[in-house]
């Protein structure tokens, strides 16, 4: 098959399966809501949690997750690294700008956690533990994710990953912290909620 349709078939499949809404579907089947009107407005775990609880936050953990892993499939079925790289960042920027909610979505960390576990999973353990180590000080999720999306490309790098993983974990990295710019705000600003804590909206 030729290179552009591969590149055709890992990017669009791989946008698709990240763009799929599980937290929207999942507030309107479980708690009858919107859950973009809710909080923070995002669609990821972190705001089901604050809004629904943890049942339906770890469904949605769950199924973000297993988006970002089954792109690391689709590239792989498609034979190069390469693709599999390509799917796997489609998928990151589905999520947070799925074509269903208007090209808005969640933060992308629980399906770059997917990614990374079906990309080199002891890799992702090591991430995971960044994470809980941020939870464990700061009991701040939006603080936590930024760290472990800095940790993801020095911790590929220092366990040898090949060059496309690498570059996804950098470049991956990168856009994930972007996403979490509101949260930046809030963190040096101070009111960035820990768990627990219910969002309080600004004025």
């Amino acid at each position: 098959m030729p290179a552009p349709l591969l590149a055709l078939l890992a990017g669009v499949g791989g946008y698709f399966l990240g763009s799929i809404p599980t937290g929207y579907w999942v507030g309107r089947w479980w708690g009858g809501i919107d859950i973009r009107t809710q909080g923070s407005g995002s669609t990821g775990a972190t705001n089901v949690l604050r809004t629904l609880g943890k049942g339906p936050a770890l469904l949605v953990l769950l199924v973000d997750a297993f988006k970002g892993a089954a792109a690391v499939g689709l590239g792989g079925a498609l034979g190069s690294p390469w693709w599999v790289v390509l799917a796997a960042f489609l998928a990151i920027i589905g999520h947070s700008r799925s074509c269903w909610l208007g090209f808005k979505g969640g933060k992308s960390v629980a399906t770059s956690l997917g990614i990374l576990l079906a990309m080199a999973w002891p890799v992702a353990l090591a991430i995971f533990g960044v994470w809980l180590l941020g939870i464990a000080l700061t009991r701040i999720v939006s603080f936590s994710s930024i760290l472990a999306a800095v940790a993801a490309p020095v911790l590929m790098w220092s366990t040898d990953q090949p060059l496309p993983y690498l570059l996804f974990a950098l470049a991956g990295g990168v856009y994930v912290v972007a996403t979490h710019r509101r949260n930046i705000e809030r963190l040096l600003a101070g009111s960035e909620p820990r768990i627990g804590q219910k969002w309080v909206q600004s004025p």
